[in-house]
């Protein structure tokens, strides 16, 4: 919990204070769905919550201005119950979590920078996976801006509510890339990863030579390749060192490359053949954001719960917000903006703060704010909760 949490739980309050029932938005089948809040200070989780109306929901949240708000991904047939068992379950939304914190090679001390990549993992794992190659349509999926580091996309298909963890957790590996046989793909018929490994192959080849060239862009893309033969890795799996990849990258020669060409079968990279042919899937394979405490993807439980569209993220005080879907791709002609649209808490009075972090990069509308320890700025009252509730600043006495 951020120093001086008191200050901003006053302004989250203020928030909900200025609901009505009209503004919110709450899930489908609303009745059957488990709440949980996260209090300010060192108040235990209330959770084990239900909802039979949006009142009961408006009542709640002006009485307790919680520091973040969820409800579950799963429906219930007694929400209230404090024991799993006893819930009932009867389906679950399909989730996908796209969090930038587990992006390779990217900061989050540069949230613009973090934000802008996490953005566009989202729409390729929608413009690329879900809707091309699972057949999901867009009237059962909603879009939204975690109002932290990145994007969800719930899907709420009626065929697809009763599929359990191990349904779910095929679809992930899938998109990420895992267990499919780089040989087994280029082999077959014409399909969406066949494209991939095509053009992955091409990438994975223009940074590897620019990694032994030396160039400007070489240690970013080693921290790249390092983040994605490393992330998500378990205790049993041999990581892969920065040394090793700069050995790769040097074995990148013409000749090499024209006898992969003519087959793919060959290990011209000798053992680092099986590295090269990971980066590729990896490449354009996409980064989900992991379950927290656990190992499980947010995708594969079917009992998580999930932000509240709508609600105050307690780690930033940035909203919770949907997405058009025809503002999702950041290239498009109208693209959403999380860090001007998702600000909700204007209009309070603007403060001092001190950075207490190195080499932090923060943008909301036209205010940008980077810098390290020690430096001071004036910002207006959104920046300085922005600021303070991710730890990176404290307000100047």
């Amino acid at each position: 919990m951020a120093a001086g949490w008191s200050r901003f739980a006053l302004r989250f309050a203020q928030f909900y204070q200025s609901l009505s029932v009209n503004d919110l938005w709450t899930p489908p089948q609303l009745r059957k769905r488990e709440w949980m809040f996260v209090p300010w200070g060192d108040r235990s989780v209330d959770r084990h919550r239900g909802f039979n109306t949006q009142s009961e929901l408006l009542n709640y949240l002006q009485q307790r201005g919680p520091h973040s708000s969820f409800h579950s991904t799963a429906y219930y047939r007694s929400p209230n119950e404090r024991k799993m068992l006893e819930k009932g379950w009867l389906g679950a939304d399909l989730i996908f979590d796209l969090d930038g914190d587990h992006l390779p090679g990217v900061s989050d001390a540069d949230f613009p920078g973090m934000i802008e990549k996490i953005q566009e993992q989202a729409w390729a794992l929608w413009s690329g996976f879900l809707e091309p190659e699972f057949g999901i349509s867009r009237e059962h999926a909603q879009f939204s801006f975690s109002g932290h580091r990145g994007f969800h996309i719930h899907v709420r298909d009626p065929a697809l509510m009763g599929l359990d963890s191990n349904a779910r957790r095929e679809m992930v590996s899938y998109i990420r890339g895992e267990g499919l046989e780089v040989d087994a793909i280029l082999s077959g018929t014409d399909s969406g990863w066949m494209s991939r490994i095509e053009i992955g192959k091409r990438s994975v080849i223009n940074k590897l030579q620019s990694i032994a060239e030396g160039s400007s862009e070489s240690k970013l893309f080693i921290d790249e390749f390092h983040g994605l033969l490393n992330n998500n890795q378990t205790r049993s799996t041999q990581k892969v060192g920065k040394a090793r990849i700069k050995n790769l990258a040097e074995l990148v020669t013409i000749e090499r490359l024209e006898r992969l060409d003519d087959d793919h079968n060959l290990s011209v990279f000798g053992k680092d053949t099986p590295v090269f042919w990971e980066l590729v899937k990896k490449d354009n394979s996409v980064v989900l954001g992991t379950a927290g405490e656990t190992d499980e993807n947010v995708t594969v439980d079917v009992k998580r719960v999930i932000r509240w569209i709508g609600s105050l993220h307690g780690k930033c005080g940035l909203r919770v917000t949907e997405i058009p879907f025809e503002r999702l791709d950041p290239d498009g002609s109208n693209p959403f903006d999380p860090l001007n649209e998702a600000i909700a808490l204007s209009g309070g009075n603007n403060a001092s703060v001190t950075l207490i972090r190195d080499d932090v990069t923060a943008r909301l509308n036209d205010t940008e704010v980077s810098g390290s320890v020690g430096d001071v700025f004036d910002v207006d009252d959104a920046m300085a909760t922005f600021l303070c509730l991710k730890g990176w600043a404290e307000i100047t006495v």
